[in-house]
């Protein structure tokens, strides 16, 4: 029998649950995935909370729970090629992930570099994509000075570290927990929080673009920082001050290579994606409490089959 996260009814953590099902098998065009990590991401628990996110990923309980993971390929359907069984990957399927095995398309997942840990790998593929494409959508260079908020969580710090390559200035928000660890990568940090506003203009002269993964306020404040709508992207609240010609540009515009692309950034160490925590997946309700009480550095992932 195969363990999965089940949600039967839509509310807080304490929704998801542990059941036993069999064993998935692979049809054509899919592989079978023995997880061995399955990461965390915000989007999960508004979709078990109900309301928009639910409705936009068609939701329905019961049905399962998380999309990032990582795993070794046990099961191999027809008219698969360029993997084989005993293959390390990672990828993404909405609402199956957490779970003992995961069939999915073999579109779907891109072969896991040998030095990327699996818990790294286990929770970059949403996380990966969107701060891929939202750096991507500013075409940021060295003239540019961007804000990026939330800039020590799963997307942020990758979107930060992104934004350092492309040759820009980045300030980014986080709690003074962890601005050391932003320091060290080369992130000015602030303090978010009651003057705000004032932290940033001292932090930097002039702000040229900004990243918004945390919500409004940092839409408003890249505003009053005198950056142009068009070059504030958010992907925690689209559709505020849409009138100011702000993007919402996520993973769904992520191009086909830049996971791996990605994966091997940090796999090589160029690229680093901390691992705030790991809950075995009888602590889902625990793990899910602590990413939306805040504050978490990196990614939090649970361990599957470790």
């Amino acid at each position: 029998m195969a363990r999965y996260v089940r949600i039967d009814e839509f509310g807080g953590p304490r929704v998801l649950r542990i059941e036993h099902d069999e064993q998935p098998q692979a049809a054509r065009g899919e592989v079978r995935v023995r997880v061995h990590v399955a990461g965390l991401n915000p989007v999960d628990w508004k979709i078990f909370k109900g309301g928009p996110a639910a409705a936009t990923y068609n939701a329905v309980p019961p049905c399962g729970n998380g999309n990032d993971f990582s795993g070794v390929i046990d099961e191999i359907g027809s008219g698969v090629t360029g993997f084989a069984v005993g293959d390390a990957v990672l990828g993404g399927k909405r609402m199956h992930a957490q779970a003992d095995w995961v069939v999915v398309d073999a579109s779907r997942i891109i072969r896991k570099p040998a030095a990327l840990p699996f818990e790294q790998a286990g929770g970059l593929d949403i996380a990966g994509r969107t701060a891929w494409a939202s750096v991507r959508s500013l075409a940021l260079t060295p003239a540019d000075t961007v804000l990026v908020s939330a800039a020590a969580g799963g997307v942020g710090v990758l979107a930060a570290q992104l934004a350092l390559r492309a040759g820009a200035t980045v300030v980014g928000t986080a709690s003074e927990a962890n601005h050391e660890f932003l320091r060290e990568l080369g992130i000015i940090p602030v303090a978010y929080g009651e003057g705000l506003l004032a932290r940033l203009r001292q932090a930097a002269p002039k702000y040229t673009a900004a990243l918004d993964n945390s919500g409004p306020i940092t839409i408003d404040v890249a505003l009053k920082l005198g950056v142009a709508g068009p070059r504030i992207n958010t992907i925690a609240a689209r559709g505020h001050r849409a009138d100011m010609g702000i993007t919402g540009v996520g993973g769904v515009e992520a191009h086909p290579g830049d996971l791996a692309e990605l994966a091997d950034l940090i796999a090589r160490g160029v690229v680093v994606l901390p691992i705030d925590s790991v809950f075995p997946l009888e602590r889902v309700r625990e793990a899910y409490e602590h990413l939306m009480a805040g504050h978490a550095r990196g990614k939090i992932v649970l361990a599957v089959n470790p």
